[in-house]
């Protein structure tokens, strides 16, 4: 695993598209369940609750992910196919994040609009209580999302378990600096070019490691070929 790239690629990330997908999340939940008047570490520990509520589900997609990447690894042919599957899913994914293509994008909007997602939010966003923020966070984990597909890749492409679950941890902590501080600030980056910029800088970083990814499944199947 390199966490060196999932770091780049989840802080760039997280001031672009994490912006532009969990926005809408964030804004609601601050305009309607958080109080100005409230304590400032009140307003903190919501937003935080509401974070490491995602980080919750993407820690568990992780750990999926990462066992179904070891039931799928047999050999060293089958797993330079698989790496080369999901370098091509990368370039792809960071393409889309550029929007130079359409994909995943139709994935995303439809799941977010489902009635029972709607019937969900609904409840936890009338809810006042701490928790209600948590629950809001491991719903805005679960729901598509461009770099969470990106990283349940990685995490699956890591054969394990353990190490699924931790590259979404890492992805997930990630992702809070910049999410947290936009609660604070919900107009400035929302419509901002700072936030083109990081979505365009993620972008390049997802295609390059992409093809590193892809490269080092190619040499993987010519490898076992050759045995």
């Amino acid at each position: 695993i390199s966490f060196t790239a999932i770091i780049a690629v989840a802080v760039l990330g997280s001031f672009g598209h994490c912006i532009g997908m969990c926005g809408g999340f964030i804004v609601a939940y601050s305009s309607s369940k958080i109080d100005t008047k409230s304590s400032k570490t009140r307003q903190f520990i919501s937003h935080l609750f509401y974070s490491l509520g995602r980080v919750t589900s993407y820690v568990f997609i992780g750990m999926v992910s990462g066992y179904l990447g070891s039931v799928i690894s047999f050999s060293r042919t089958s797993t330079g196919y698989f790496l080369f599957v999901v370098g091509l899913f990368m370039i792809l994914m960071g393409f889309s994040l550029m929007g130079q293509i359409k994909f995943l994008t139709s994935l995303e909007s439809s799941i977010a609009t489902n009635a029972f997602v709607k019937k969900i939010f609904s409840t936890l966003i009338h809810s006042k209580s701490i928790l209600s923020f948590y629950g809001l966070g491991m719903l805005n984990g679960f729901l598509p999302c461009g770099l969470v597909y990106f990283f349940a890749v990685s995490a699956a492409s890591t054969g394990s378990l353990l190490w699924g679950g931790v590259t979404m941890f890492v992805f997930g902590l990630s992702t809070i600096p910049s999410l947290l501080g936009f609660g604070y600030i919900v107009g400035f980056l929302k419509g901002s070019s700072f936030r083109s910029i990081m979505i365009r800088l993620a972008s390049v970083v997802i295609v390059l490691y992409g093809i590193y990814i892809s490269y080092l499944g190619y040499i993987a199947v010519i490898k076992g070929t050759s045995q």
